[in-house]
């Protein structure tokens, strides 16, 4: 009897437990050997789809069939051979080598012209099946995407809902997410520090186990979390049906760090000003130094001329500024009669800068639209496209949240205006009564920066907290005043620069 190979193929696992099973192949390849009276000496079996070249099992199989280690093979069809037009032309090659190959389903003479034209045929309609189905899956993926549905596994943080509908974020891993997201953000953290502190939080992977690192780096760079999502593949953006797990400013801290524009390093000390204060000359940050029982401050560089600061001259410093904020009684209650009728020109405001918003998102929307027409017209090439179109949709998204942020604080405005009025009045007894962190929290909120020069510490204060801390100084036209004639305007101006700078102002730490 003629020694034979049996191969038997399935694409994956569950078709092989639905479909036409290994066993199933097994079996009619057996009973058409004893047929035909042929022996099988080998099995060779494999979960690979044959769409692609390269299957490892095959391509040993027509390695030993070629060196003459058996007679010929034995199939259960021409489809669970090749898919793929040049895995056939390998067999063809076997067959024109005098090779038997033998397909147990089908009656085929591969040793005549008509035979051997019927299985050509054969294997050309199941490579272009293959290139059809192809075609409708990719048909199928990218209408999902353009509902804003993402047709793969669910991103960390996520979980599947089922075919059809957005992921949603999960209950325990969506939080634990974000809060990576906030840890990165600050600067203070490493992929590897990050890596180790979530996994103490309780942050897993689909199987239970660590987070990497790799896994960390490709989390924070994925715009899925701002609800857009990205291919990796093509860099195609589309806009996503999902819930959000962070903010595009969020999103945008995070790249400045991973993009090294904001240092990520631990720190060994806790000093109050630590990376606080810079050099006026060398633009380098003061350095911390503990020395018999007290902090100092000096300069990294040399050649410079600045001098060391103790931190309680520092402090001093900051507290006597800091005293300039505070509201005398008279001012209060000036405050409280005042602000009550600014309540319409803030909403006035709000409005005027929503309709504002509403246009800008119709006029990208109508970019978005000319820019589609351009590249169905072959104007523009797909890279151009592309690219332009993934910076449009993150347009798109900061104006979309800016409009919800305006929406939403249409009746807190006010409240939140009292409560940056509050931390700017009792910002000197907070500082002075504060812990460290918090005194930090502090100095990062109100100042705009802190530099050394020479002997002196300067510090520059936000606006308008400056012009808050400047209400009293005297001019040459006019005597100081308890309550100063331009206390309207200031208030004005109080209330233009707390709406565009009150995520700086009223940081979260703070209004805790």
């Amino acid at each position: 009897m003629e020694a034979y190979i049996g191969y038997i193929r399935v694409s994956t696992v569950k078709q092989g437990e639905t479909g036409v099973s290994l066993q199933a192949q097994r079996e009619a390849i057996e009973a058409y050997a004893k047929r035909h009276d042929l022996s099988i000496k080998d099995w060779f079996e494999e979960t690979e789809t044959a769409a692609k070249t390269g299957r490892p099992i095959f391509t040993q199989m027509i390695r030993l069939l070629k060196a003459g280690k058996a007679e010929g093979v034995i199939m259960h069809k021409i489809d669970r051979s090749a898919r793929n037009l040049r895995d056939w032309a390998s067999l063809g090659d076997l067959i024109d080598q005098g090779v038997g190959v033998h397909f147990a389903n089908e009656s085929v003479d591969l040793q005549s012209r008509g035979g051997r034209l019927s299985a050509d045929i054969q294997a050309v309609v199941a490579a272009d099946y293959i290139r059809n189905l192809k075609e409708e899956a990719k048909k199928g993926f990218y209408g999902r995407l353009k509902q804003g549905i993402l047709p793969l596994a669910a991103p960390l943080g996520y979980r599947d809902m089922g075919g059809g509908k957005p992921k949603e974020p999960h209950p325990v891993m969506a939080p634990l997410v974000r809060k990576a997201f906030e840890l990165y953000a600050t600067g203070t953290y490493n992929l590897e520090r990050l890596e180790n502190e979530m996994f103490l939080l309780g942050l897993r992977n689909r199987k239970g186990g660590k987070v990497t690192i790799k896994r960390f780096s490709y989390m924070l760079n994925n715009p899925f979390y701002i609800g857009l999502i990205r291919l990796k593949g093509t860099g195609e953006v589309f806009q996503g049906a999902h819930q959000p797990l962070i903010s595009k400013s969020m999103f945008d801290r995070v790249k400045a760090v991973l993009r090294g524009k904001v240092n990520a390093r631990t720190q060994r000390h806790d000093f109050l000003f630590r990376r606080l204060i810079k050099c006026k000359h060398c633009f380098y940050s003061l350095v911390g130094e503990p020395h018999k029982g007290h902090i100092y401050y000096r300069c990294q560089t040399k050649s410079c001329q600045t001098t060391c600061f103790r931190e309680e001259t520092i402090e001093g410093k900051m507290l006597e500024l800091l005293s300039k904020l505070e509201f005398s009684e008279d001012e209060r209650l000036y405050l409280q009669s005042r602000i009550p009728q600014l309540q319409s020109q803030w909403k006035a405001e709000r409005e005027t800068q929503t309709t504002a918003i509403e246009l800008n998102l119709r006029n990208l929307q109508d970019r978005l639209n000319r820019l589609t027409d351009a590249y169905i017209d072959r104007l523009i090439e797909r890279e151009v496209f592309e690219g332009r179109k993934a910076g449009l949709l993150m347009e798109e998204k900061a104006l979309q949240e800016k409009h919800e942020q305006l929406t939403s604080e249409t009746q807190s405005g006010l409240h939140g205006l009292l409560e940056f009025l509050e931390l700017a009045g009792s910002a000197y007894s907070r500082y002075r009564d504060g812990f460290s962190e918090e005194k930090r929290d502090l100095v990062k909120i109100l100042t705009l920066n802190l530099t050394a020069d020479g002997k002196n510490i300067e510090i520059a204060m936000k606006s308008p907290l400056q012009d808050i801390a400047n209400r009293f100084a005297e001019t040459k036209c006019a005597p100081q005043r308890r309550i100063p004639r331009t206390w309207d305007q200031l208030l004005a101006h109080v209330m233009e620069q707390y709406a565009i700078n009150k995520d700086i102002y009223l940081d979260k730490h703070m209004a805790a």
